[in-house]
């Protein structure tokens, strides 16, 4: 796509959809004069991905004439919008099939038929990103399904994708047949195995409430810790997440207190509150379990967040794999602005807040804080240097309070119920309950619920116990480290995991039978973090590509000495160097193998 002299046109189906999605960006200056884009669509710069992703799922792909009118309407240069186009792994700028079969490789998937699978696929539709009569398939890394492995993403022309978990291959024939249309299927209900048990927390109404109804959620106790919360007004609010010790959940455990003091603190007119729903960790999928079982609690906790921290605007950025998803909370936030719990006038309480979706488009990257925000504001998703925190400068300059699915829906318990209730239960660093995805050689996956404490012989033991023999388990996900069969006696909490060099990450626990060839899940990792990277750091950009060189040479090579030294000194620089903790933690998975000696 040469975009240097352009004056590409857009097809008139283009047209109408860039219209819709930006709909005020096209002004009249002067009498008889229609002049696209002006002032007001400077600020609407925000509306570019939303503008890119809706003509990728109307026509398949993004024309350089959908494009060039993109960026009149929105004054964006052609060069940067192109650059934010071909960022994101979901987004095409080259004509090529409107349906696509992404098929998970990764580690959560490759042990149980992922590569039969894509060999069956490609024995009917050919080579990966050929096209077949109109469909195509490509790998993918984790696809936050490793529950149902393995699985494939259908991404399909007309804003219609699904998911096909479980497809072993013999059901080719079914997965082709749906990536065609010529088959259809409904979502299957939300499910994981401590279902209907008492004493759950996070998990209490999935699997009981209706996701599509606000009826359901008040029914189910929905509405409680908001009316609690004007009751205690926002200091009070924020004096009970203190009183919690609510540290997050989406892998760094900061302390959510001194998120919300500080953007309550902050000067500014406008505050926001994002919750990161974009959890693309390798072997991590309780967001979406969540988010597709009960939809409307995230948006209660995102308006008492607001309501706490005097924020207006709210925006969830969901991952663009997460189709179901996506539709539910489009759905719950329409039904909560029907019925003024969003708006001008929360439920008559005198604040203004509403939510805005957001829909990733494929870039592990933009999990991190600032790379989201960036992705928010129409930009690639590249990380930010920090200072300025997102509490003084996040999103369009303005304080944010950012946190994950998880954290916001222990915020609701923790109001209605108070903070020393939530802290009674775990310790007195790590409280509360805890989600963890457990996949691998488990005799049954799924997201299960523990207070914190509970050590990880135990949750495997919840889990019904290791398929085979033990070799190793990793945690934390790919930017985690592999633990052994002598550390089951590690109590799951932020101090235990910290004392053992060791974190837990996004809660994700797999283990590997004793067969399992670690190198090769190693080389994976080693692979996904290669082309994750967003390339903006040299340390990064360069470190993760001359690591799965080093890595694959000393797997082959008798584990030569010189590889060794020579990924030693990639860790430590990508580790001390690295803007951000893709590159900083990038080498921590292949560190805890070659330390163990498991590869």
């Amino acid at each position: 796509m040469d975009l240097r002299f352009s004056d590409a046109q857009p097809t008139d189906a283009e047209r109408a959809v860039v219209i819709a999605t930006v709909p005020q960006a096209e002004t009249v200056e002067q009498p008889g004069r229609v002049v696209r884009g002006g002032h007001e669509a400077r600020d609407q710069r925000h509306r570019l991905l939303p503008a890119l992703a809706a003509v990728q799922a109307e026509i398949g792909h993004v024309s350089e004439g959908a494009l060039m009118e993109i960026c009149r309407r929105l004054v964006v240069p052609p060069a940067e919008a192109y650059g934010v186009a071909s960022f994101y792994a979901l987004i095409h700028t080259d004509e090529r099939s409107p349906r696509v079969a992404h098929l998970c490789d990764d580690v959560g998937c490759a042990p149980f038929g992922a590569d039969e699978l894509i060999a069956q696929v490609e024995a009917r539709l050919g080579p990966a990103g050929s096209d077949a009569d109109g469909v195509a398939w490509e790998r993918s890394p984790c696809l936050g399904q490793c529950d149902r492995a393995p699985v494939a993403y259908l991404q399909l022309a007309g804003d219609h994708d699904q998911v096909v978990a479980g497809a072993q291959a013999r059901d080719v024939d079914h997965l082709v047949g749906r990536l065609r249309g010529e088959i259809t299927a409904q979502e299957p209900p939300v499910a994981f195995p401590q279902q209907g048990e008492s004493g759950l927390k996070l998990l209490a109404r999935v699997g009981s409430v209706d996701p599509s109804s606000l009826d359901s959620h008040r029914e189910h106790g929905g509405g409680a810790a908001f009316e609690r919360a004007l009751e205690l007004g926002p200091d009070g609010v924020r004096a009970e997440v203190a009183a919690a010790n609510l540290r997050g959940r989406g892998g760094a455990a900061f302390p959510a207190a001194v998120k919300f003091n500080a953007v309550a603190a902050a000067d500014g007119a406008d505050k926001h509150v994002i919750c990161n729903a974009d959890e693309s960790e390798p072997g991590t999928f309780k967001d979406r379990v969540l988010l597709e079982g009960d939809p409307f609690r995230l948006l209660e906790a995102m308006t008492i967040a607001g309501y706490a921290t005097g924020a207006q605007h709210g925006w969830i950025y969901v991952r663009g794999e997460y189709p179901e998803a996506t539709r539910r909370l489009e759905r719950a936030i329409a039904a909560c602005r029907d019925a003024g719990l969003l708006g001008a006038d929360v439920a008559g309480a005198g604040f203004a807040f509403d939510v805005e979706l957001r829909r990733g488009q494929g870039a592990y990257i933009c999990g991190e804080e600032t790379a989201l925000m960036e992705s928010i504001e129409g930009h690639r998703g590249e990380p930010r240097n920090k200072p300025p925190f997102p509490t003084d400068a996040g999103l369009f300059g303005q304080p944010t309070l950012i946190n994950n699915v998880e954290t916001l829906f222990d915020v609701t318990d923790i109001v209605r119920d108070g903070g020393s209730a939530f802290a009674a239960t775990g310790t007195p660093d790590s409280t509360g309950h805890r989600l963890f995805c457990l996949s691998g050689a488990i005799a049954t996956p799924g997201v299960y619920e523990v207070p914190f404490g509970i050590t990880l012989g135990e949750l495997l033991e919840l889990g019904g116990g290791v398929d085979g023999e033990l070799g190793a388990i990793l945690l934390g996900g790919a930017a985690g480290s592999f633990v052994t069969a002598d550390q089951l006696d590690l109590p799951l909490t932020f101090e235990a995991t910290s004392q053992r060099g060791l974190a837990l990450g996004s809660g994700v626990v797999m283990p590997f039978d004793a067969a399992t060839d670690l190198g090769r899940v190693v080389r994976r990792i080693a692979a996904f973090f290669r082309d994750e990277t967003c390339g903006q750091c040299v340390p990064c950009r360069v470190g993760v590509v001359r690591q799965e060189e080093a890595l694959a040479r000393y797997l082959s090579n008798g584990r030569d000495r010189v590889e060794l030294d020579l990924l030693h000194d990639i860790d430590r620089a990508m580790t001390d160097a690295s803007i951000c903790g893709l590159g900083q933690t990038a080498a921590s998975a292949v560190r805890s193998a070659i330390r163990q000696e498991l590869v």
